[in-house]
């Protein structure tokens, strides 16, 4: 009976370690890229088990490699945001308090939570230039107001719908544009922000939707690519953040990477699992700043949820007039761009509300 049920759980986690490289715009491919972690952690177990009590045979045979397969396979996914990767983000090294420098606060709220007291304490404690919430509808965006008194460039974006975002500024906002990039009801909120010494970058305000399993992702897929296209095709340095409902190690984010060039602050530094925060033991880094080789990182942190499902982030850069000695991502490729053209042209045949809409009611 163990050797039944050891050999039916190898198989399932070979077949989900497979499924998740699959190229599909579709949920059910997609949400296998998530749970790497968790899998690892399932396998080392099983194999522990599998060692430990069943006698030699063919069938320990298949348990025994097929769960060090798996066990290499999502290792290997995972390990670039390990100490053990060289670091992609390069340190910044001028005053971290000065004009050249940028703070970022990222907060999905979750609509229904309504601990209003939370986020304003949150955003209190980060004190960051910019604060970005998402999921925000009216009441959120009235709940925050108070906040208006001490940044004094605001875009609001309420939507009933779990996709409304806000974001404060300190810093001037130039060439706003709030606009459904791929779909109707998913807003980003895109501006040039000029900094204290007179430096300006291109800010990129994000929330796809989910990957849920009886859906396409092409939504959330499109958004990603349309992003990227928009980052290369102007000179500013950029910075993309939100909750970008994709993990950091994914097909999609690594072509994300590839197609706009921008670094991942996480590489070589640690996971920082952002959802679920209700969970500790089904986390995942859901919510992300990608920003150009120009930037330093200066700081990084996780927050306290608040109410919420999702673990809020902060970052702070420094703007360089060079792009120093990063470690690029790779250049994309023609398959990449090929990909990127599939989900384009499958995004312009969306005709459904996005996913998640009722979540919230």
């Amino acid at each position: 009976m163990t050797t039944t049920i050891l050999a039916g759980l190898t198989a399932l986690l070979l077949l989900a370690t497979g499924l998740s490289f699959l190229r599909v715009a579709h949920g059910f491919v997609r949400i296998f890229s998530f749970p790497r972690l968790q899998f690892l952690a399932v396998a080392l177990v099983l194999l522990a088990i599998a060692l430990a009590t069943l006698p030699p045979s063919g069938w320990r045979w298949f348990i025994d490699v097929g769960l060090i397969v798996v066990i290499g396979v999502q290792a290997t996914c995972i390990a670039q945001f390990l100490p053990v990767r060289r670091q992609q983000s390069v340190r910044f090294e001028g005053d971290p308090n000065g004009p050249d420098t940028v703070s970022v606060l990222s907060a999905n709220i979750k609509q229904s939570n309504r601990n209003y007291a939370a986020a304003l304490a949150l955003a209190d404690t980060a004190d960051a230039d910019l604060a970005l919430f998402m999921e925000t509808d009216q009441a959120w965006v009235d709940a925050l107001e108070p906040l208006a008194a001490r940044y004094p460039h605001v875009v609001r974006h309420p939507l009933e719908n779990a996709y409304g975002m806000v974001l404060f500024s300190r810093l001037p906002l130039e060439n706003v544009v709030s606009e459904y990039l791929v779909m109707e009801g998913i807003p980003s909120i895109v501006a040039t922000v000029r900094l204290r010494d007179g430096q300006r970058f291109r800010l990129y305000c994000v929330h796809p939707e989910p990957p849920v399993p009886h859906i396409d992702s092409v939504g959330r897929d499109a958004e990603l690519v349309k992003i990227a296209s928009l980052v290369t095709g102007q000179k500013l340095p950029a910075i993309v953040t939100g909750d970008l409902n994709d993990v950091a190690w994914s097909n999609t984010t690594r072509l994300f990477q590839r197609l706009s060039r921008l670094l991942d602050p996480r590489v070589g530094r640690g996971f920082y699992n952002t959802f679920d925060a209700r969970f500790f033991f089904m986390r995942w880094p859901l919510d992300h700043l990608f920003h150009d080789v120009r930037f330093r990182l200066v700081d990084m942190q996780r927050l306290p949820a608040g109410g919420s499902d999702h673990f809020p982030m902060y970052f702070k850069l420094g703007l360089a007039r060079g792009p120093g000695d990063a470690e690029m991502p790779d250049e994309a490729d023609e398959s990449d761009r090929e990909e990127a053209r599939d989900i384009t042209a499958e995004a312009k045949q969306l005709d459904r509300d996005p996913i998640g809409v009722d979540w919230e009611s």
